[in-house]
């Protein structure tokens, strides 16, 4: 079925909220370099999931000014949870470039969404560099922040990790040995191998 692109510019104008959020939705099939233009148009939306959903649509709708639309918004938005948003997209983008502002965001940031977004685009880039924010996420008091750092140490590969992770082990809640399947793969490639 073909989207009338047009009509999509024009709903995503519209005074309602719920016109533009459909109009948005309705882009998911509609190929990036097209998608992407309009996109733009909601990124400022005052209705906040509208906003959202228009920052994290940027990582799948993949085009080259992406990248620079999402760091811009991780480092001046502010929303705390458009930034956490932008950190989230900035994972599915899967460009190295952003490893260094994801690490930035997780050193910098207060809020504990933006670090926790921040820690799991670093696991999804695959980046072995992640593991020594990661470890120090793992020290982090909100629990939230340890699970991402788990779940990004066993996307990297970290076999190192394996120690301290199983000081979690013994959390009643803990959920980490789900990460032990990926630590062993990785641990039996060699180096240069691992992501």
């Amino acid at each position: 079925m073909s989207v009338d692109l047009a009509r999509v510019s024009a709903q995503l104008d519209s005074e309602d909220a719920k016109v533009r959020l459909l109009a948005l939705v309705s882009l998911r099939d509609v190929p990036a370099q097209d998608a992407v233009p309009l996109i733009k148009k909601v990124l400022k939306d005052e209705h906040v999931p509208l906003r959202s959903m228009a920052v994290f649509s940027l990582g799948i709708k993949q085009t080259e000014e992406c990248y620079d639309i999402l760091i811009d918004i991780l480092q001046n938005e502010p929303d705390y949870g458009i930034r956490a948003d932008a950190a989230g997209a900035l994972g599915y983008l899967n460009d190295p470039r952003a490893f260094e502002p994801l690490v930035r965001a997780f050193h910098e940031e207060t809020d504990w969404l933006v670090r926790f977004s921040a820690a799991v685009s670093l696991g999804n880039l695959g980046n072995p560099e992640a593991f020594n924010v990661l470890m120090k996420a793992l020290d982090a008091p909100e629990v939230v922040l340890q699970q991402a750092a788990i779940a990004a140490l066993g996307e990297i590969g970290a076999i190192d990790s394996v120690d301290k992770i199983l000081t979690f082990a013994q959390a009643e809640d803990c959920w980490c040995v789900s990460v032990w399947p990926r630590l062993l793969v990785s641990s039996t490639r060699p180096k240069a191998d691992r992501h």
